[in-house]
Formats: C-alpha cells, structure tokens, sequence
C-alpha cells in the first residue's frame, strides 16, 4: 500500500469518525428536541384538561344552586355533560391520535377510587406511583420513555394544583411511533448527507494526498537512482518548507557519495594492485609460507611451501597443520607452539626441524608473525619457512675448515712454544753426557722448562677438549661474588680494591657455572695484572633487555689499539710466563654460552672488558644447541 492510499485513508477514517459523531449528536439533540415537544403537548394537554374539569364544577355548582328548583335532574345532566372532563379528554383522543390514554389520578386514594376520570388500560403500578409522588413533590412533569404490553410510549405525570380541592395529576400516554419516525427520518437524511461528504471527501483526500507526496515521491527516486551508484542526478529544490530541506540535503549526500565513491574505488584498484603484487610475491618467493587462524587452522599456502612438505593447498587448508616432531613437542595442540607470539605480539625467528608429508625431517629456520585487525586484535599469524639443509652443511663445512685452521694455528704455536724449552734441554743433557757429571743449576733449568712444556699441553688439552658440561639456570651475581671472593686477597696485596655494582634483581642465566668462574678469573687477573700500582676494579652487572651486561672496568695501563685486534690469538701474551691461551678459553666458554664478550682499552686509560649473556628465558630454548657446541 502507498504512502499516498495510507495518507487518504488516514483522512477518511478521520472524516468518517467527525460524520459518525455528527449523526450520534444530531440523533441526540432531535430525540431530545422531540421529547420536549410531546412533553409539551402532553402538559398543554392536561393543562386543557384540568381547566375543564374547574369549569365543570362551577357550572354544576352554579345549575345546581340557581336552577336547582326550576329545573330537574334530567334537564341538568344533559348541561353538565357538556362541560364534564370526560368529554374533554375524550376529544382529545379523537383529535390527536398520537395520544392513547388520558387518565386523572388522586394521589390520596390506594383504591378503584383514585381514578378521578379517564382511563387506565396501559397499565404500569410501579412507575405510576413513584411518578406521582415524583410529580407532587417537585410540582413539575415527569416524563418517562417505556414500554407497556410491548408498546413504546410516553408517559406525561403532570401535577395539577387546584384552588377549591387537593391537588391531582394528570397521566397522558402518547404513542412514541411519531418521534420513532421523525428519528428515523432525520438519521437517514444525515446519513445519506453524511455518505455523499464521505465520498467527496475521500476523492479530495486523495488528490491532497498526492499533491502531499508528490515532492516526496521525486525525492525516493533519487534515493533509488543513488542506491544504484548514479550520483550525477540531483534533485531541484524549489521549497523551503522541511520537503525542500530534506530534498537539499539529498543534494549534498549525493554530492559527498560521489566523492567517496570516487575515492574509494581508487582505493580499491590501489588495493587489487597491491593485492595481486603480495600474491605474487608470495606465491613466486622460494621461502614456504602457510598462513593459519590463532586456532591453527590453515588459510592459505603458497607453492613453495608445497614443494618443502609436500602438502598441496587442497589437502591442508581448512585443517590443522601438524609437522612438529614428537621430540619438539610438550604435550601442547600445535597451534599453541605459537602462544609467544600471540602473548608478545611479535615476531619470533628460529631454527628448528619439521616433518615433511612423508614422514621425513627438514631442517628450516621459521619466523612467526602476527596479522593484527583494526582493532588491534591479532587475526592470524604467518608462518615463513626457509629449507636450511643446505645452508648448515655449508655452516658445518666452514666450522670445519675454521676447526683446521685453528688446529693448524695452534699446532705450529705448540710447537714453536714446545721447541725452544726442548732444545735447553737437549743442550744441557748433551752438555752432561760429554762431561759425565750432574749439574744442579743445570737440572733445575730443566725441570722449569719441563714445566714449561706441562702447562703449555694443559691449556692446549683444555682448549681441544673441554669436559661435558651441565648447564643449569645460576644467578650470576652469586658467581661473580664467588669469585672475588676468591681473588680479594689477592687483590689486597696488590693495592687494588673490587667496586661491585650489581642489579637488586635476580639475575638468571642458563650456564655452566665453574666455565663462568673460569673466564672472570682470566678477567680478573688480567685487570690485577694490569695495574702494578694497584687501584681499582669495578665490576658493573646489571640487565639490558633480555640480557645479562657484566662490564670489568681495570685503571691499568691500557692496550694500544694496533693489538687490541690480536687478543685471543692463540699464544698471543705480552706477559712474561703467559701462553695466550687464557683469553682465547675464555671467548670459546662465551660463545658457547650464546654471549658475547668485548674489549675496549686506551693506553694510559685502562681497559673495558664487557660480557653479555642471554638470561634463563633465552638461553632455555638453545640448550641442546649449546651443549652440542661445547662437548
């Protein structure tokens, strides 16, 4: 139904509901007006009645006083009957057929007696008693609207207060067939009236009714020709009531979508191109990449990824990628192996194994990263996997061929340091042979210089072959304590005094403690050495991000730069018994421990020795690796 039908039948029911109510008041106000009229009648009526019946009585007192002794009873009767109340209230029957009984009532009598004159066939007790007391009391008509034998009548009570006697009523019942029929005359007239208004007035409401929504109807087709992407149209105001506001407002909607369509389809060709460019990165790339909900669940593959597992994109999205060895896992579903990645919102890169679709292991470096939504909620994470079979075995070759080198190095080292030691004692035991005597001074030089050669195989046992370790997790501030524990006497003899400075938090690392001990010792020793007029030695260890930062800051004299890059060469000392050995054990424990370990020295300002270490949380997850380097 159109808004236009609606509005015009809105206005009819209206129109109806003002006609209704028009004919209820006007059937109202006749049937009223009609009861007055009759009522009126009726006490005009009594009234005639009652004026008759005084008469009577005078002249029948008059005859009966004057001509009583000249005339005789039968000359009087006929004079009487022509003045009596019944000849009265029965012309007025005969005259108005609308009345139907006149009846004279004495209120003072209960029995046949209190009909003074009349008639009393439209018989009704209850109302006719309480309808003269009625009448008495207020000394005015009672008029009643009822029904006696299945007639519908009035009945007119109307007092009568007589000067010469008690006062009577007077009852008229008259018929309410005329007033019916005058109602129903004027009901019909006021609706067929009422009908014919109806009529004009539902054509007028429609023809209002459209010229009501006519603005409105231009003002839908421009909302539907701009609900199709049409946006050149625009609507022409030509009103300034709320019609010509909305229709100008339409105008600038249009005009702002047109814009913003504009703008966004720009917008989307910028994003298919650079959709079509990330795919084709993706799926041209030779690195894996599989792309899964933070359920796990894959959501796309590219080809290279295909060719690392086997897996082709029809077998494996939509499911759970499971390719993580039994050995890697704890007991977790697979996606929460992702759990970092979700809890830190960050990428997270390692080097791992994963099964192939055969079965088979491959060893890939992984980078996990989160997708984020606009709401900043991680949606999915992308997985990069990069084939490193080839790459460790090369990493493996030039550990082997630094392996040979650093053996060769050490070897030419060894035999140069264990040569000059052998050739004094091939001279002093030649020297005895010849003479056939011992020499004590000779005999004492060589046993230092067989312990000479004892240290030196030592150290180069230790650096060739270390002992297994077990790593577990220490706070390195009890390691360093111990530490200068051990070396403040030491230190006290020398003039030099330790300055620590440690971190009030635990400070966690994943180690092997007596290695640690073993490299700050070399450390420490070598600042003590440093400073022959003693001084002092601060020991600063505190944490940086996620790793543990011991600096060893001496006041000694300092390296020159040009053999700075020298330090831990093999048998590289500019001590007068060292071997070169020390700070070379010490960068291997380092590096076996997955830290760092830097030198920075001036001549004359002393010497910066920093070691970094990973704390517990990083060290943890390279354990294998680490006691794989060091065994």
């Amino acid at each position: 139904m159109t808004i236009k039908t609606k509005l015009a039948l809105i206005i009819s029911c209206f129109s109806l509901i003002i006609l209704s109510l028009n004919i209820v008041l006007s059937f109202l106000l006749t049937r009223d007006n009609l009861h007055k009229d009759s009522e009126d009648n009726m006490m005009l009526t009594a009234n005639h009645i009652a004026i008759a019946v005084e008469q009577s009585r005078s002249v029948y007192n008059y005859v009966k006083l004057t001509l009583g002794d000249k005339m005789s009873e039968d000359m009087i009767e006929p004079v009487l009957q022509m003045t009596s109340p019944e000849r009265i209230w029965e012309r007025s029957l005969t005259r108005n057929k609308d009345l139907l009984e006149i009846t004279g009532i004495d209120p003072g009598y209960t029995d046949d007696r209190r009909w003074l004159f009349g008639t009393y066939n439209y018989k009704n007790d209850q109302v006719v008693e309480e309808a003269v007391k009625e009448a008495i009391a207020q000394n005015r008509s009672v008029l009643y609207n009822t029904w006696i034998d299945g007639k519908h009548v009035l009945e007119s009570y109307v007092p009568i207060m007589a000067s010469m006697q008690e006062p009577y009523v007077i009852r008229v019942v008259s018929s309410y067939d005329p007033i019916a029929a005058v109602i129903t005359e004027q009901i019909v007239s006021q609706i067929l009236v009422s009908l014919g208004l109806l009529g004009l007035l539902i054509l007028a409401s429609y023809w209002l009714s459209g010229g009501l929504i006519r603005p409105i109807r231009h003002i839908l087709d421009q909302v539907n020709v701009l609900s199709a992407g049409q946006f050149e149209n625009r609507l022409k105001v030509g009103r300034r009531d709320e019609l010509g506001l909305l229709a100008h407002k339409i105008n600038s909607m249009a005009d702002n979508l047109g814009e913003y369509t504009a703008e966004l389809k720009r917008k989307n060709e910028e994003n298919r191109s650079m959709k079509e460019y990330l795919e084709s990165i993706i799926s041209q790339t030779a690195d894996a990449i599989h792309v899964t909900d933070v359920k796990g669940r894959v959501l796309q593959v590219n080809s290279a990824f295909e060719s690392l597992y086997g897996w082709t994109s029809e077998e494996i999205v939509g499911s759970v990628l499971n390719f993580i060895p039994s050995s890697e896992q704890d007991g977790r579903p697979v996606w929460q192996h992702e759990a970092e990645v979700i809890s830190r919102s960050a990428s997270v890169l390692a080097e791992t194994v994963r099964l192939r679709k055969d079965g088979s292991l491959v060893e890939v470096s992984i980078s996990v990263s989160p997708v984020f939504d606009q709401e900043g909620e991680i949606t999915a994470l992308i997985t990069i996997s990069r084939d490193m079979t080839e790459h460790n075995r090369m990493d493996e070759l030039l550990r082997r061929s630094e392996k040979l080198t650093t053996v060769g190095q050490l070897a030419a080292g060894v035999a140069h340091e264990i040569r000059n030691p052998l050739t004094t004692l091939r001279g002093f035991l030649q020297m005895q042979q010849r003479t056939g005597a011992i020499n004590v001074m000779h005999t004492d030089v060589m046993l230092s210089e067989l312990d000479r050669i004892n240290l030196i195989v030592s150290e180069f046992l230790i650096l060739a072959k270390p002992q297994a370790v077990q790593f577990q997790i220490k706070d390195v501030r009890f390691t360093v304590g111990d530490v200068t524990s051990l070396l403040d006497s030491e230190a006290h003899l020398r003039n030099i005094e330790f300055d620590v400075l440690f971190s009030p938090s635990p400070i966690l690392v994943h180690c092997e403690e007596n290695q640690l001990k073993q490299v700050f010792i070399n450390i420490l020793k070598n600042a003590m050495e440093a400073m022959p007029k003693g001084g002092k030695i601060i020991l600063d260890l505190e944490i940086e991000g996620q790793h543990a930062i011991l600096r060893v800051i001496d006041e000694g004299e300092g390296i020159a730069k040009e053999r700075l890059h020298k330090l831990g060469e093999p048998f590289y000392t500019n001590k007068e018994k060292g071997t070169g050995l020390g700070l070379m054990i010490s960068h291997r424990i380092i590096e076996g421990h997955r830290g760092t370990m830097v030198i920075e020295s001036e001549l004359g300002e002393g010497t910066v020795v920093t070691i970094t270490l990973p704390l517990a949380q990083q060290a943890g997850r390279e354990e294998n690796e680490v006691q794989a380097d060091l065994v």
